[in-house]
């Protein structure tokens, strides 16, 4: 996608390596990121403003005028719904979802970090989308807590049997987006059986390549945890066929991604 005028809802491209050229929707659109996680690999920086919530923060038919104004012909390989923050924060996700579909032919993605995924109503709401990629990066309460910080009175195992129902009457595609660390590298195993449970169409093995507060694994170290998920759908950051793709606008993608 070339360099094209600054918008506010879309972006490009978002910030997953499995989604190829895909154009970014932020329903939160804030200065500071509004998330129910403080990751300690997060890109975009601190979470300062915790919520659990669902609340509107943005008119998704002023996202929908930004999405009219691309090209027809512009060449996406999903509509994703990301942004600075969790998306399914957005009380209106489910509504943007089906906008988005009357708008534009391309399938539709949302990456979540799964942390409120136990509600029925996110449920429902992520079953519209073609593809969700859910975040698990902890096999246990203490793991979830160093990693992930959540906020508020989100527990490791609310956020394991939302994914489980989620699967069990999902009809699209779900992949798990597992983050590794030294300070969860040695869970693998845990990790992996729990994977295993779940039956996603797809595993994602990733560690922070992107500028983060924390350093990535080597290669060779994501290479030996690959083998404990030995007959899974996997696909490694280190391994994975890299897409070649330009911003939709840059200053309005450096705010939701940070340096690429």
């Amino acid at each position: 996608m070339g360099a094209m005028k600054r918008f506010k809802y879309i972006y490009g491209p978002v910030p997953s390596w499995r989604i190829g050229s895909s154009l970014g929707i932020d329903l939160l659109s804030q200065t500071e990121k509004i998330c129910s996680f403080d990751c300690i690999y997060c890109q975009i920086g601190k979470t300062k403003n915790y919520s659990l919530s669902r609340e509107k923060y943005v008119d998704a038919e002023e996202v929908m005028k930004e999405l009219a104004m691309l090209p027809p012909d512009v060449q996406i390989d999903y509509l994703t719904f990301s942004g600075r923050g969790e998306p399914t924060l957005a009380a209106n996700l489910g509504n943007a979802i089906t906008a988005a579909r009357r708008t534009r032919k391309e399938p539709i993605a949302v990456i979540t970090n799964s942390s409120i995924i136990d509600r029925e109503d996110v449920r429902q709401e992520l079953a519209l989308a073609d593809y969700v990629i859910a975040k698990l990066d902890a096999p246990i309460q203490g793991v979830f807590e160093v990693i992930n910080r959540p906020g508020g009175t989100i527990r490791f195992q609310g956020v394991l049997d939302g994914i489980k129902k989620f699967r069990r009457g999902y009809k699209g595609k779900l992949a798990l987006q597992l983050m590794f660390t030294k300070e969860n590298e040695g869970h693998a195993g845990e990790l992996a059986r729990i994977v295993r449970d779940i039956g996603p169409d797809e595993v994602q093995l990733n560690t922070p390549l992107r500028q983060s507060p924390v350093q990535p694994l080597p290669e060779e170290g994501l290479s030996a945890i690959q083998e404990l998920f030995s007959g899974l759908p996997v696909i490694s950051v280190y391994r994975s066929h890299k897409i070649s793709v330009k911003p939709l606008s840059d200053p309005d993608t450096l705010i939701r991604r940070g340096k690429t």
